[in-house]
């Protein structure tokens, strides 16, 4: 003991431990599910001994339930991430935005919003346990409508998404035989002959089966045309999947995860073994990877693959937070936002490398079918004398017609006709031509992909492996959104999860008749355009805010420390506190200027002529589509005011059961340590410190510490929600 050194007893003891035993004794018994912050505290994060702490298994005092290991963890994460946008929208992005040269600013937007935003969003969830409702709830009561947009979000795309699987399943069935029913166009009697169908006559055999067989589309969105009862049953069967997967929480949806996740992979990798040996592969990987480097430099590209990098990782759904709220609170969240990230932009480049070996493949077949017409309308005009034979290169045979010699007959021809030669209806068939046909979303997968599928060998096989892989990229995506649902209403009421699931999944399947009628595509059109673009980059910029600038970005990684053992790279402080929100501004004028400049519409299909029309919206589909905006953003203003003038209580004085168990415990340790130290006489400056130094917490508004000294040491007893911002870094 140092000289200088006395036995005290401080005389606040006792009033501290009655405080903080009067606090806890006016709180009203609770459960977990209705407390809107848990502040339990990372095992190991206390110094030795015991200290104002909660107990090390607090995670499982609050009944949460949590991963039975990290692999279920991930996997859901990257089902929830990589969907359908990886297969059908990022290669088509590629192909538009300068090919190769697209992948830069891509892989530039991915490390300066995605990975930190993405890891953002996972240490909030995991560190708060709670749903996004609860998170945000917490964050800063006064944005807590951040949470009720996202699950609003949810809501409207979940709605539609479950129609695009319903769409895979019933052409995984029709797979089913051969020839493939989409291989050639139907024939119908016409007295005595059969003729073909006129509508596949004028487009194509895979575009007649996806508008008429499947959809049986109807020529505007004023003409509903009545439900489409094959696609209200694949509806059916898809609300049925999801249901099964989630009924039973990440309980059900990890053992899936197993599944619906690797699968795909499986069948990517066998497409691009098999598409690498089909003839034209390489012309169309080649064709995807040229670099125009000059694309670089158009603001379009930029913004276009920033909403990719924003939408691909699942930012702002509520998923993300949802899945990481079941996590460990020491759980490697820094490590999971990058491997997830890095996992979700490898799929992509596997992805676009598959399609255009496969769309390379389909190029070529094109192009030959090309060659071979034209040569026989040369032909027909060399018989007739239209054309002199002269024109024809010695060398070239009409039997064995390669695409170089038709070329070059055909450039002879154009030279030497120029006058007369567009009456003559040739093509030039460049094999650029057919590579430069961009095609993005249905158009891909339901179109270009199923009629190059059909020339594959043993077809049936390929096409019922690729729908399946489809199946499976929706359903771990759909299982995110509907995580992102069911999480915070379950944080919030008391209700068995089954109930709840079984529930939601047959309001969202009589909700989703509007896109199973004859007209439904068009709605699945309106609201992957209007409900959620704009809306999620809105919760994900205010979602940044309230951490970096509101709550602090330094306390926040202080927090980060404390739970994860490290503290983070200073390359997170600057994204959050300056580049995301700063990028994430630009993003959301441009979303607004876009919508301003484009017109509002759909393409619509019209039969007599065989192919697509863009047409406006009516009014009544105009204002459908600004109220899906207007939805998903109302809660945000409503919880702000309702807040700000005390019309809604922020729940900022309910502590989570877990932390009140860890309370009680530690008065008790506390009082053992009072004992100790007055019978062995030591003082206050000799005793190891009960907690933490400095150990500040994310609480509701920016909380800040209340503190009692007792034995030299600051222990923290409750929060004060003063809502003030980061006041120094």
């Amino acid at each position: 003991m140092p000289k200088n050194s006395k036995v005290t007893l401080a005389p606040s003891k006792e009033a501290v431990t009655e405080s903080v035993a009067d606090l806890l004794a006016l709180e009203q018994p609770m459960d977990y599910k209705s407390s809107q912050m848990s502040m339990g505290l990372s095992p190991g994060a206390a110094a030795p001994g015991k200290g104002l702490l909660p107990s090390p298994d607090a995670d499982g005092e609050d009944g949460r339930p949590s991963w039975n290991n990290k692999m279920e963890y991930i996997l859901a994460q990257v089902g929830f991430s990589v969907g359908l946008g990886n297969v059908w929208r990022f290669p088509y992005l590629c192909q538009k935005n300068g090919g190769g040269a697209y992948l830069v600013p891509y892989f530039i937007l991915l490390i300066l919003i995605g990975i930190p935003l993405f890891f953002l969003e996972l240490a909030v969830g995991q560190r708060i346990r709670r749903g996004s409702i609860g998170v945000w709830n917490y964050v800063y009561p006064q944005l807590g409508g951040i949470g009720v947009s996202s699950l609003m979000v949810c809501g409207f795309v979940g709605l539609y998404y479950n129609v695009i699987i319903g769409w895979s399943i019933f052409y995984f069935f029709q797979s089913f035989q051969f020839p493939l029913p989409w291989a050639e166009c139907p024939m119908r009697r016409n007295g005595s002959q059969a003729i073909m169908e006129p509508e596949c006559e004028k487009s194509s055999a895979t575009t007649y089966f996806w508008y008429r067989q499947t959809l049986n589309i109807t020529s505007s969105i004023d003409d509903t045309g009545g439900l489409n009862w094959r696609m209200t049953l694949s509806l059916l069967g898809a609300w049925i999947i999801v249901c099964l997967a989630v009924v039973k929480g990440i309980q059900s949806s990890g053992k899936v995860m197993y599944f619906s996740s690797l699968f795909p992979y499986v069948v990517l990798l066998c497409f691009l073994v098999r598409g690498l040996l089909l003839k034209g592969a390489t012309d169309g990987i080649a064709h995807m990877f040229t670099p125009k480097l000059e694309k670089m430099l158009e603001p379009q590209v930029w913004r276009e693959a920033a909403t990719q990098v924003f939408f691909a990782l699942g930012l702002g759904f509520g998923g993300v937070i949802a899945f990481s709220s079941y996590n460990k609170r020491d759980n490697n969240c820094h490590f999971d936002a990058a491997l997830v990230s890095i996992i979700n932009f490898v799929t992509s480049i596997l992805a676009t490398l598959v399609v255009f070996a496969v769309l390379g493949f389909k190029a070529n077949v094109m192009n030959e079918k090309c060659v071979v017409e034209n040569a026989e309308k040369i032909l027909g005009y060399l018989n007739t004398g239209v054309l002199s034979r002269e024109l024809i290169p010695a060398h070239i045979n009409f039997s064995h017609l390669t695409s170089e010699d038709y070329s070059e007959m055909y450039g002879v021809i154009k030279t030497v006709t120029e006058e007369d030669f567009p009456q003559l209806g040739l093509d030039a068939c460049l094999l650029a031509d057919e590579l430069n046909k961009a095609v993005q979303g249905t158009g891909l997968a339901f179109i270009a992909f199923t009629e190059a599928m059909t020339h594959f060998p043993a077809s049936p096989f390929w096409s019922v492996m690729f729908f399946f892989m489809l199946i499976n990229l929706g359903l771990g995506s759909m299982i995110g959104t509907m995580t992102g649902i069911t999480t915070p209403i379950l944080d919030a009421f008391k209700i068995r999860k089954e109930i709840l699931c079984v529930v939601c999944c047959i309001i969202a399947f009589f909700l989703g008749l509007l896109f199973v009628q004859r007209s439904g595509n068009y709605f699945v059109a309106m609201f992957d355009d209007y409900s959620a673009g704009l809306p999620l980059t809105i919760v994900v910029f205010l979602e940044n805010i309230s951490v970096a600038w509101i709550y602090g970005t330094e306390r926040f990684m202080q927090d980060l420390q404390d739970m994860l053992g490290f503290r983070p790279y200073s390359f997170y402080f600057y994204m959050w506190k300056f580049v995301s929100p700063a990028i994430l501004v630009v993003l959301i004028v441009a979303t607004v200027i876009e919508m301003a400049v484009s017109p509002a519409g759909y393409n619509a299909w019209i039969e007599a002529e065989g192919s697509e029309r863009f047409m406006n919206y009516p009014p009544w589909a105009l204002g459908m589509a600004y109220a899906l905006i207007l939805a998903a953003l109302l809660p945000l203003p409503i919880v702000f005011i309702a807040r700000r003038f005390n019309l809604l209580s922020d729940g900022s004085n309910k502590l989570s059961v877990s932390y009140r168990k860890g309370m009680m415990k530690d008065i008790s340790n506390l009082e053992e340590q009072d004992e100790q130290r007055f019978i062995l006489g030591t003082g206050p400056n000799e005793a190891p410190s009960p907690s933490p130094a400095h150990r500040p917490y994310l609480g509701p508004g920016g909380a800040q510490e209340m503190t009692n000294t007792s034995y030299g040491t600051s222990t923290k007893t409750g929060y004060q929600n003063i809502g003030s911002p980061e006041s120094q870094l």
